[in-house]
């Protein structure tokens, strides 16, 4: 991908964006067509209309919401003939990519998180048409945002977004219940939400880095009778956070379903 045009750069593209620049990608390379963006970082070309676009570009990210394409996507024909098209658009499988932009040279389904902007985002891809050297320059583009990972099966894509696009989501808000815990049972506000973040960044830094798994790491934790092993045991009854995660990722992987079916 010699020059790439991001259609759309709310929060996720422009964590994207802001990701490459921070990776050293030339902004001469990447430019924006969003009419509601304020400004682009320096070097980076911004576009307030489809007609002032000059179609140097020789890929597109769809970065709007996937409920917008029936109403976009006939406007955008022009920028995507002969170009890779690459989309955000959740739900949205390739046939549908590919039959909303049947001019486009390729289709590719792009998946990453916010964590992109600090290039520290899993990237999953699933492709149809691309040829052997656009596969290979599009795995190191989207592979600089953090590791992206190719999706054999498009069929596991709406799984794999909930575990791996939606995951910071419930991160968030386990560090924000953790925090919450806390204070509920006595300890100040500021000082239980400092804690948690602290102790959330530097277990999951640990576990990144460690050879071995966090089933492992928690039992290295807790000492048999001691304090974590009693909070385990409350968290393990019965796998209550574990049954109670099922349901939130297969909640999160049938709204992408439904999102394919127009819902």
């Amino acid at each position: 991908m010699d020059h790439l045009l991001i259609i759309g750069c709310g929060n996720m593209g422009g964590a994207m964006l802001a990701g490459w620049l921070a990776a050293g990608e030339d902004p001469a390379r990447l430019s924006v067509l969003d009419p509601a963006l304020a400004e682009a970082p320096e070097g980076v070309a911004l576009y307030r209309s489809a007609e002032e676009v000059p179609g140097s570009h020789d890929a597109v990210l769809l970065g709007f919401k996937p409920q917008q394409l029936g109403v976009l996507g006939p406007a955008l024909q022009g920028l995507t003939e002969g170009r890779t098209v690459c989309s955000l658009l959740a739900g949205i499988m390739l046939e549908q990519l590919a039959a909303a932009f049947p001019q486009g040279a390729a289709h590719i389904r792009v998946m990453p998180n916010l964590a992109a902007r600090i290039n520290k985002s899993p990237v999953i891809l699933a492709e149809r048409g691309l040829d052997t050297d656009t596969r290979a320059a599009t795995f190191e583009l989207f592979d600089s945002l953090g590791s992206a990972v190719w999706l054999a099966d498009e069929a596991q894509f709406d799984l794999v977004t909930a575990l791996a696009g939606s995951g910071p989501g419930f991160v968030y808000r386990f560090i924000d219940a953790l925090a919450g815990a806390a204070a509920d049972l006595g300890l100040d506000a500021p000082t239980a939400a400092a804690l948690a973040l602290a102790t959330v960044e530097g277990a999951s830094a640990l576990a990144a880095a460690s050879d071995a798994s966090p089933a492992t790491l928690a039992d290295r934790v807790a000492s048999p009778g001691g304090m974590t092993r009693e909070g385990l045991n409350v968290l393990d009854e019965d796998a209550a956070l574990r049954r109670l995660l099922a349901r939130t990722l297969a909640a999160t992987r049938d709204k992408g379903a439904a999102l394919s079916k127009g819902g």
